[in-house]
């Protein structure tokens, strides 16, 4: 998904002045943002997905105003004639090129805020309530139609007991029905509830945004990864103790000092984000290729052919790093821009492999093996 590719405006109004205008500031309704959409993954593929292990779904029903939910894989479903219920599939573009596609429509926003391509399909008044998330999303219709009610309310108090995160006093303040190719998009916080009118198909295209409070448990453990501390703790001239299980004050001091003076720097936040924020999901797999090519085969197939990063592969960069499917690379000399260019186009055209210097083709070839990319895919860059 080339950047290429990327949105240059919402409807009538240019992405800069969505971005300016909108994100993260206010709920926007974007008529015929798609004209004449074309959903890559229709009623019947997306089905087909939820039956798949490595499909992350679930299956919301509304019975009598008592709300259910069943986990995938799903081996059955109800009748398409039945009113009320709800099958979604998360992850859906790294199970389908189509789907992948056009998740890179949003790479006007950086991919470390990108998160996945979550499609909906719904009967008749199905839908999953009213509810609230801490995410950006854009809410596209596929196919059909879908009535979504909105609210800034503060209350937020969810109903009991509830297998999802139900909304107990949802108020109203906006309405609307979306048609086939309309998007309305959200920003944290704004309540919601979408039901459908007939059978119909919805897109959410969603952006993580972690709380500080969920980043700091693996920043500490990724920094104690990799920082290193000299010596060890010592108390010569220490007296007799007189209360033995008293902590001693001077060994605490004496390590909190050493402790404190190794504390991270910006270039290991950079190197964490770009660790983290590439980790693939729990369910993806990479598929590596059953017979490799050495190092020098590889080599002269992607200068040829060019290369293209596989479908699940997240690559990200900052400064000399490179972050790939959560592990860090110090960039090898002469390869910085390049690998720049892989990153943002997702590919790389033959003669820019072909200039890479022996460092950055072996990168490439360890890259291969793992099935992180592939030859081919860059012959248009």
């Amino acid at each position: 998904m080339p950047t290429s590719t990327a949105l240059q405006s919402l409807g009538s109004m240019p992405v800069a002045r969505f971005m300016r205008d909108a994100w993260q500031r206010r709920p926007l309704l974007i008529r015929n943002a798609f004209p004449g959409f074309a959903p890559p993954v229709a009623r019947a593929a997306l089905f087909e997905l939820a039956r798949r292990d490595d499909a992350e779904s679930r299956l919301i029903t509304r019975v009598a105003g008592r709300w259910s939910m069943k986990h995938g894989p799903m081996r059955r479903f109800p009748s398409t004639r039945r009113p009320g219920w709800t099958l979604l599939v998360q992850g859906v573009d790294l199970l389908d090129e189509g789907a992948h596609a056009l998740l890179g429509r949003f790479r006007f926003v950086p991919d470390a805020r990108l998160d996945d391509l979550m499609v909906s399909y719904a009967t008749d008044g199905g839908g999953v309530g009213p509810h609230v998330d801490s995410y950006d999303v854009f809410l596209l219709q596929a196919w059909g139609r879908r009535r979504w009610r909105i609210s800034r309310q503060r209350d937020l108090a969810l109903v009991p007991d509830a297998p999802l995160k139900l909304l107990a006093d949802f108020r109203a303040e906006e309405e609307w029905v979306l048609d086939a190719g309309d998007m309305l998009y959200l920003p944290p916080g704004v309540a919601h509830d979408g039901v459908a009118v007939g059978e119909c198909l919805t897109y959410s295209i969603g952006f993580r945004a972690p709380t500080y409070q969920e980043l700091l448990e693996p920043w500490l453990a990724d920094f104690a990864d990799h920082a290193t501390i000299s010596g060890r703790y010592a108390d010569r001239g220490l007296r007799p103790a007189r209360r033995p299980a008293a902590l001693p004050a001077g060994m605490v001091g004496r390590i909190h000092d050493a402790l404190r003076a190794k504390r991270p720097g910006r270039r290991d936040t950079q190197r964490f984000l770009l660790r983290h924020l590439t980790e693939p999901k729990a369910q993806v797999v990479f598929e590596r290729p059953g017979r490799p090519l050495s190092a020098r085969r590889f080599a002269e197939v992607a200068a040829r052919r060019g290369i293209g990063l596989a479908r699940p592969t997240r690559m990200m960069y900052a400064g000399g790093d490179v972050g790939i499917n959560g592990e860090c690379v110090s960039v090898p000399a002469g390869c910085g821009e390049t690998l720049h260019v892989l990153a943002d186009r997702r590919a790389l055209a033959s003669p820019a492999v072909a200039r890479l210097p022996l460092a950055g083709h072996a990168l490439l070839h360890d890259w291969y093996t793992a099935g992180w990319l592939h030859p081919g895919g860059g012959e248009s860059q």
